[in-house]
């Protein structure tokens, strides 16, 4: 059975939660602490492709990076840099289909907590980036956590966009979802099937630990111990 897929698809998951696990981060800690005019729909607009059909998001994309779009044209014309069918193609799908998932986790992880904690040690003299790394992200990093894990799990399961974006390339855009697709469309049911086995183990394990994590914190905070923890 070829494995490619799967360590294309654990790459592209990866490299992707990483970006969106730092942007957003920053992203809600800022606006967290921020009310200005139109944040409502800044952040409409943030959580926009979680709503979005993924071929959607995936038509946006092609467009604005294709060969005719805007961004294509100013990426051939200063890199001579072509995204459209490349695996980077298929990394920046994923960011922007598990963006709103790691936004939303950690702009509620950000708001769970005691603001008056970062004002007390900003009256006693600690800099803005040494309240966020001792205080703010130890905070949050429950929450924050959480939206790294599922921001992974909705990386590794992107199928609509990437397909429309990077399409089916094997050995360089194939990820599990699109290997499995295309399996199946050409009567390989055994391969599709050991694929789909593939995917099911790293999402039950995935969200099994992340519940397992989350009744172990419950239990740490509230001293009740879960019985099913």
């Amino acid at each position: 059975m070829n494995l490619d897929p799967l360590w294309l698809s654990l790459k592209i998951a990866s490299i992707s939660s990483l970006i969106v696990f730092v942007v957003g981060t920053l992203l809600a800690r800022w606006l967290s602490r921020r009310h200005f005019r139109g944040k409502n729909l800044l952040e409409s607009a943030i959580l926009l492709p979680m709503v979005l059909p993924p071929t959607v998001v995936g038509f946006g994309l092609l467009y604005m990076f294709g060969k005719n779009g805007v961004l294509g044209k100013w990426l051939q014309a200063l890199f001579d840099m072509q995204l459209v069918f490349t695996w980077y193609a298929a990394v920046i799908a994923s960011v922007i289909v598990s963006f709103p998932l790691m936004y939303q986790s950690a702009a509620a992880a950000f708001k769970n907590y005691n603001p008056n904690l970062e004002n007390a040690a900003y009256t006693m003299g600690a800099s803005k980036m040494k309240v966020f790394w001792t205080i703010s992200l130890p905070l949050a990093w429950p929450g924050l956590l959480a939206g790294l894990v599922l921001s992974f799990s909705r990386a590794l399961g992107e199928f609509g966009a990437t397909l429309m974006f990077a399409g089916y390339i094997p050995g360089k855009t194939d990820t599990l979802p699109i290997a499995i697709y295309f399996a199946v469309e050409a009567g390989n049911s055994q391969a599709a099937l050991w694929l789909v086995l593939i995917m099911v183990v790293i999402g039950f394990g995935t969200v099994y630990w992340l519940n397992r994590w989350n009744k172990r914190q419950s239990i740490w905070i509230t001293g009740v111990k879960d019985e099913e923890a």
